[in-house]
């Protein structure tokens, strides 16, 4: 009985999310439904993030156990002949038994793409969030102030947990490339729901001038999620990374 982890690309935008639902297809869905063909029963996958609906993944991480004796390359081209072109499993590796995607996980890093020119290229309308004119370095300063231990309420969805919401972000920057486009990437040992996106809409408002940098100081000492930015389009947002203690990590 192997058990995997797999490294997993897809383009979120046809699709309800990574987590299985009532109604839609799901990446989790698709998965499974691949392995069913390949055991000829149920197998269960757990990922590492739930990705939202229309939310991306360069390097999301899964786990399952099969009953076939198969080796990992046999995975990936098997996985790779059923699921549809949207969805690449990129990487696979025999792990413990033990091993759970989402519980073994130690840090995940997400990027999220701004297009900043005046005319937003045809190749960019579905994998960032067009908003001309942000001025990158008023953001990656605001970003700084997200690094360090902090309780996050004001960034997590509206109605969100009412667990703990204290995270820690390793690190949190703003670069621009030559191809018009902001980038913010965010690296922390786990996020609430809507985390990053609002944090990009904190940084959207930022980046419009409309708010100092240090706005984002006293969002975060708020806690009160009225007093942040909007919660930015799903289509700007890509899980990168996951990863683990024993340095087993993908990126895309």
């Amino acid at each position: 009985m192997p058990s995997f982890k797999i490294t997993l690309a897809y383009d979120g935008g046809p699709f309800v999310g990574w987590q299985r639902q009532a109604n839609g297809t799901s990446i989790q869905g698709l998965v499974e439904g691949a392995l069913r063909e390949l055991e000829e029963d149920d197998v269960a996958v757990a990922g590492a993030g739930r990705t939202d609906a229309g939310v991306h993944a360069l390097g999301q991480a899964a786990s399952f156990t099969l009953q076939r004796a198969l080796t990992a390359d046999a995975v990936i081209r098997a996985l790779n002949a059923i699921l549809p072109a949207e969805v690449r499993v990129v990487g696979a590796e025999e792990a413990p038994p033990s091993f759970h995607a989402r519980f073994d996980a130690t840090s995940k890093t997400y990027r999220y793409r701004f297009a900043t020119a005046a005319v937003l290229s045809p190749f960019d309308r579905a994998y960032a969030w067009h908003v001309p004119g942000l001025a990158v370095g008023a953001m990656t300063e605001a970003a700084r102030f997200v690094e360090g231990q902090h309780d996050f309420a004001a960034f997590q969805a509206t109605g969100g947990t009412s667990g703990r919401t204290d995270r820690i972000v390793s690190s949190s920057a703003v670069v621009a490339d030559a191809g018009g486009l902001a980038i913010y990437e965010v690296t922390g040992s786990g996020f609430l729901r809507h985390m990053v996106r609002v944090i990009a809409g904190t940084l959207a408002d930022i980046g419009r001038g409309r708010r100092p940098p240090e706005w984002m100081r006293d969002v975060i000492a708020s806690r009160d999620r009225s007093q942040a930015g909007q919660t930015a389009p799903a289509h700007g947002l890509f899980l990168v990374r996951v990863g683990y203690a024993d340095s087993r990590e993908r990126s895309g």
